[in-house]
């Protein structure tokens, strides 16, 4: 059961509906996020009267949820999330574009991919100051000098940065940076002590999809976060590993209504990662926005074949330009914006 509290809910309120939970002999975990607490009911749910635990005082609603994923479920949030980023929704009626290189190299590389995301006119930026590469021997990221360029890059042109996070150790990094958005790569949906910590956090996260993950367990990633109090999160479709070869990754468009049905949180797609052609970029965001995205994670460079990091599939400059103009009209067919 989840029992949702209300906004103006006391301590006293609150601990008065934990004991209530327990005498009826099952656990109970607290979800604190910024704008209500959530208390999850563990164990079995048949001792509880819904009723009973609705008449509690400072309890909004109380309810049995049969999914394993709890608070990231939309059986008791029917409304589509908005996460605020610095004042720019992502989630509702506007469609996000989130650009920039894979990796940060110079401050002058970063100083006009800035100007370019800008110049492009996407919201927030992205950017890799720390690489998980397959191979130990190739380009890892310039670490916390690479996070220092990004952030005084995008502060230039008042863009919020999105950036990968690998270590625990680096967290409160992060947090004195003030990383807008933490990004929670492919390789990592699926480490626990990851993403327990940045649950602790006041930062929206993107959650990448594993490579080979089901939507079931990349839910229950997500519920590992939302449980320690962090309900800002962000779903990534990046492609999933199958059998085909022709291109880098298969991208799971079917899993963007999916989700849309299972959660409320928002959707968005990397289709850069998904292609890893930068001439696959355009079509597969396109059937992304067509299919209900919340957003788009695109690599973006200056000059993409001096890239230090997956240098085939970045865009330059000029075609991102040309994408977001064809991005906009898709979404004003399907009644959504691009600003």
């Amino acid at each position: 059961m989840i029992i949702v509290m209300h906004n103006d809910a006391t301590e006293a309120q609150i601990d008065a509906v934990v004991k209530r939970v327990r005498e009826q002999g099952l656990d109970v975990n607290i979800s604190r996020g910024t704008e209500r607490t959530v208390i999850g009911a563990i164990g079995d749910e048949r001792r509880l009267d819904q009723e009973l635990i609705e008449s509690l005082p400072g309890v909004e609603q109380a309810l049995h949820i049969v999914k394993p994923y709890k608070i990231v479920a939309r059986e008791w949030h029917k409304a589509d999330t908005v996460i605020d980023i610095r004042g720019i929704p992502l989630g509702g009626r506007q469609v996000q574009v989130i650009s920039g290189p894979c990796s940060v190299e110079t401050p002058e590389q970063m100083a006009l991919s800035a100007a370019a995301v800008k110049a492009a006119g996407c919201r927030l930026m992205r950017g890799g100051a720390f690489k998980p590469r397959t191979s130990p021997y190739t380009f890892q990221g310039a670490g916390f000098d690479g996070l220092d360029m990004f952030r005084k890059a995008a502060d230039k042109e008042n863009l919020p940065i999105v950036t990968e996070l690998m270590d625990v150790r680096q967290l409160q990094t992060f947090m004195d940076y003030k990383v807008d958005v933490i990004q929670i790569g492919t390789r990592n949906m699926q480490n626990f002590d990851l993403l327990k910590e940045v649950g602790k956090v006041n930062v929206p996260v993107i959650l990448k999809r594993g490579m080979s993950a089901t939507v079931s367990e990349w839910l229950m990633a997500a519920e590992y976060i939302a449980a320690g109090g962090n309900h800002d999160i962000i779903f990534c479709e990046r492609g999933i590993r199958t059998f085909e070869t022709a291109y880098r990754n298969v991208l799971d468009v079917t899993a963007i209504p999916v989700l849309k049905k299972e959660t409320h949180l928002p959707v968005i797609v990397d289709p850069s990662h998904a292609g890893g052609k930068a001439w696959m970029v355009a079509a597969l965001s396109r059937a992304a926005v067509a299919a209900g995205a919340d957003g788009l994670l695109v690599e973006m460079h200056p000059n993409p074949c001096e890239a230090w990091c997956d240098a085939d599939q970045a865009l330059n400059p000029g075609e991102l330009i040309k994408l977001m103009g064809e991005l906009r009209g898709i979404a004003s067919v399907i009644g959504r914006e691009i600003l």
